[in-house]
């Protein structure tokens, strides 16, 4: 039965976590749901929908596809669009009335003592990271959480989901061959690139208090550090003996060898996997598409 809405709107402490897939968003909420006061929400999905591509990933097998872009931003100024500038000022408020509603219908159901609790409500939105600007105004006073990874392994990360039986399989992706390969990373490169660009530029427009940065190669080296400011910038406590006990649960070791591995949602958990697996013209590629990214980042 669906939840009622909510009499009464009551907004929750807000956190979005943003950056690319394949960065170890699932691992970083899996570790945040074990602290008591954490309520983790996985992707939900309004990224992807305001942040449909253009043009369709098909354009990355000819030989000079145009900028990668979004149909809200080509579309923003045509009359008829319901989500164009011109009508801004109405559709922005509706639409962060219905995703505070939504999300608080939710809570109801799920945590219904969380106006008692108070509880940091962590939203990881890696798939919807090209909108995060617009998921940002939804509720002006939540943070941010940019979790940054190595765009050569997420393309690297990828190609081994899009395998013949990946746990993505589920998901809609497909087998990809050796006569679509360099398309397939050309495009993953691209959405890479756009995405951190994207969150890059929201980060910058936040105020300090409000944002995090978080390298997916420092998390994976230093869990317990990382995991200790991360709560202190949620506002949560946690003693050493806490934080170890939250990373040593979904430690890559803990992980049953049946769950992880090629074609597993849980990889390898070891940064620069890429320098094995692509081929002088497949790294020729990668670097077009993203390498002046890569470096800005300090890649």
């Amino acid at each position: 039965m669906l939840a009622k809405v909510p009499d009464r709107m009551t907004l929750p402490d807000l956190t979005w976590i943003f950056g690319s897939s394949r960065s170890g968003s699932t691992w970083l909420l899996r570790m945040l749901n074990r602290h008591a006061d954490v309520v983790g929400i996985d992707e939900t999905g309004l990224g992807h929908h305001l942040g449909l591509w253009r043009p369709i990933a098909l354009a990355w097998d000819t030989e000079q596809p145009p900028p990668l872009t979004t149909f809200m931003e080509i579309k923003r100024d045509r009359a008829d669009y319901f989500f164009n500038d011109r009508y801004a000022e109405l559709w922005r408020p509706a639409l962060a009335e219905f995703f505070q509603l939504r999300l608080q219908a939710q809570l109801d159901q799920e945590q219904p003592d969380w106006r008692e609790r108070n509880p940091r409500v962590v939203i990881k939105e890696p798939g919807g990271s090209q909108m995060a600007s617009e998921l940002l105004a939804l509720d002006p006073s939540a943070r941010l959480v940019f979790l940054l990874r190595d765009g050569r392994d997420v393309v690297d990360s990828w190609l081994d989901a899009y395998s013949a039986g990946s746990w993505a399989s589920e998901d809609g992706a497909y087998a990809v061959t050796d006569a679509n390969r360099i398309a397939f990373i050309r495009w993953q490169a691209a959405v890479w690139r756009f995405r951190t660009e994207a969150v890059a530029a929201a980060y910058e427009s936040q105020p300090s208090e409000r944002r995090l940065l978080i390298r997916y190669e420092e998390l994976l080296d230093q869990p317990q550090r990382v995991i200790s400011e991360l709560l202190a910038f949620l506002g949560l406590g946690g003693d050493s003996a806490e934080v170890e006990a939250i990373v040593g649960a979904e430690s890559h070791a803990n992980v049953p060898e049946a769950k992880k591995g090629a074609g597993k949602a849980i990889r390898r958990a070891s940064p620069g996997g890429w320098r094995e697996n692509f081929s002088d013209d497949e790294l020729a590629a990668l670097d077009v598409e993203l390498g002046d990214t890569l470096r800005a980042h300090g890649y």
